[in-house]
């Protein structure tokens, strides 16, 4: 933990250098994109991307699952959809998964979650489940599948399905290689991931 707080420290020092840049922040955000996926620190969306603070709207989530909508049962997730399209007005959302995911791999695997009951609990959100093949550590067949059913799921979004009938937002399904650092979309009309 203190190479953390020792670099917080620094940084408000070097801040204090460039008082406009984080001025302009304190003016509000306009985020270009909503960006969903994996609460696994391997995966920093800013290292990848170059988003500077204030380009990305990001929802953080086990697995970048995104839970089924229901307008009686408001959810953080469906809050932080809802706010990055109605009121920051982004014209982008991605969800992005990754490679050695542990939260797909253990839908893959089966494994036996009975110990962490709520982390049981919020996988049983990524129905249908993901297939793949068990042995392999990337799981990377299974996460691309699960990242186009999330991609469907946000489409019954009220907010999304009629800024997506209105032509202003776009749906992006990407797939990070932590191994590699590479980056591969979805592409519709193949209907396969392919380097950006």
């Amino acid at each position: 933990m203190q190479p953390l707080i020792d670099h917080a420290r620094s940084f408000g020092k070097q801040s204090a250098a460039r008082p406009e840049e984080f001025a302009r922040l304190a003016e509000g955000q306009s985020p270009q994109a909503l960006f969903i996926t994996c609460s696994d620190s391997r995966v920093v969306p800013a290292l990848f991307t170059g988003a500077r603070p204030g380009e990305l709207f990001e929802l953080r989530t086990a697995g970048n699952i995104v839970p089924p909508y229901a307008s009686g049962q408001p959810t953080s997730e469906a809050a932080t959809i809802e706010y990055a399209v109605e009121v920051l007005g982004v014209s982008d959302v991605v969800v992005c998964g990754h490679s050695h995911c542990g939260a797909v791999g253990a839908l893959v695997r089966d494994e036996d979650l009975t110990a962490v009951p709520a982390v049981r609990d919020w996988l049983a959100h990524a129905t249908p489940r993901p297939e793949g093949t068990v042995e392999d550590p990337t799981v990377t067949d299974a996460v691309q599948a699960h990242v186009l059913t999330q991609l469907l799921r946000l489409r019954s979004y009220p907010c999304v399905a009629q800024r997506l009938a209105d032509g202003q937002l776009r749906l992006h399904g990407w797939f990070y290689e932590i191994h590699t650092g590479s980056v591969l979309a979805h592409d519709v009309h193949s209907d396969a991931f392919t380097t950006l």
